[in-house]
């Protein structure tokens, strides 16, 4: 599948997009850099094999390219915890829309991408460990029409409930 554009309209179109025109209009939070950073097929593409192919939340694909770019992290640094948490979570949203119509939808899970560091009152919130610096978790997707491999989980209850039973005489 080619790439799937995204626009300022189309983000604000949405019903859970428009809850976040505070980050999309306000011109000191760079959320045009993010819609240009998920403008690119390959990346949305790698969006996708991070669900098929590694059994992890699409943003992972991306998530350590997503916070090199400048910009991004740039505002992430800073200490404004309210406006930091709504641009992540407009990031979540905009992933969502990506991979609705790239034929995915949203399982109700999430996946995680970093362990949070202890907060202090002066210290942007970021992470010790895991994928990602600055995103803590992110929404699991599975395909419309299914997928096309079986969780490692599923491929195991199978093999359980298939396997012949020994007798405690054996």
């Amino acid at each position: 599948m080619g790439e799937t554009h995204i626009s300022r309209d189309d983000f604000l179109g949405d019903p859970q997009g428009r809850t976040f025109a505070d980050v999309v209009n306000d011109s000191s939070q760079p959320f045009d850099s993010v819609l240009d950073f998920f403008d690119d097929a390959d990346r949305q593409r790698r969006m996708e094999e991070s669900e098929l192919h590694h059994d992890r939340a699409p943003l992972a694909g991306v998530v350590r390219e997503l916070e090199t770019q400048t910009t991004i992290d740039r505002f992430l640094t800073g200490v404004h915890v309210r406006q930091s948490t709504r641009f992540r979570q407009a990031i979540g949203v905009l992933v969502r829309i990506i991979m609705e119509r790239r034929g995915w939808q949203k399982t109700g899970r999430k996946g995680s991408l970093g362990v949070r560091a202890a907060g202090a009152a002066q210290t942007p919130a970021h992470n010790t460990g895991g994928l990602a610096f600055w995103f803590v978790r992110a929404e699991r997707y599975k395909r419309s029409d299914g997928m096309p491999f079986r969780s490692v989980r599923e491929r195991c209850q199978e093999l359980e409930s298939t396997a012949p039973r020994k007798s405690p005489n054996n």
